[in-house]
């Protein structure tokens, strides 16, 4: 195998997970695919176990909210190969509805710290971790504040009324 690249790591994806693998994009040379939680397990085993693949080292995993789709919660992975410096983003759809996603502290354990901050300020339940908790919040706080469930600005504040700014 020659230099690994956008194009080739893409055509090992689809010849291994064909439909299961959908959405493929390359924001900034960034080549993005979508799974399912069903799924996401066997991909990201799958790219860091072969042979000429080789990511090996999971350099995040986050999550963010589009709150205007059906899934809203999206968790996303960032994988590196080291080998051949190339990167790949994973992303997993789920809605608000039912946020549990198996963790991937089985492949890495530095996972670990990744998925309880992502719990933390998303909500998201990652099936099988060790110790999910709190890590960077209170533990008796009741909410999750990444997610885009309050107005950007408090509605009752005098001073950003528009007659202020001559509006």
């Amino acid at each position: 195998m020659g230099a690994l690249n956008n194009e080739t790591l893409l055509q090992k994806i689809q010849e291994r997970f064909h439909e299961q693998v959908t959405f493929i994009a390359e924001p900034y040379g960034l080549l993005t695919v979508e799974t399912s939680r069903e799924n996401i397990i066997d991909v990201l085993s799958f790219l860091k176990a072969d042979a000429e693949l080789q990511f090996i080292y999971l350099t995040d995993i986050t999550a963010i909210q589009y709150s205007e789709q059906e899934k809203s919660i999206g968790v996303i992975y960032h994988l590196h190969s080291l080998v051949h410096n190339v990167r790949i983003r994973i992303k997993v759809f789920l809605s608000e509805q039912d946020l549990n996603i198996p963790s991937a502290t089985v492949l890495w354990h530095g996972a670990n710290w990744m998925e309880r901050e992502t719990y933390d300020f998303f909500g998201v339940n990652f099936d099988g971790h060790p110790d999910l908790r709190r890590i960077l919040n209170v533990d008796d706080m009741t909410v999750f504040p990444m997610r885009k469930e309050y107005p950007l600005e408090d509605p009752n504040r005098v001073d950003k009324k528009d007659f202020y700014f001559g509006r």
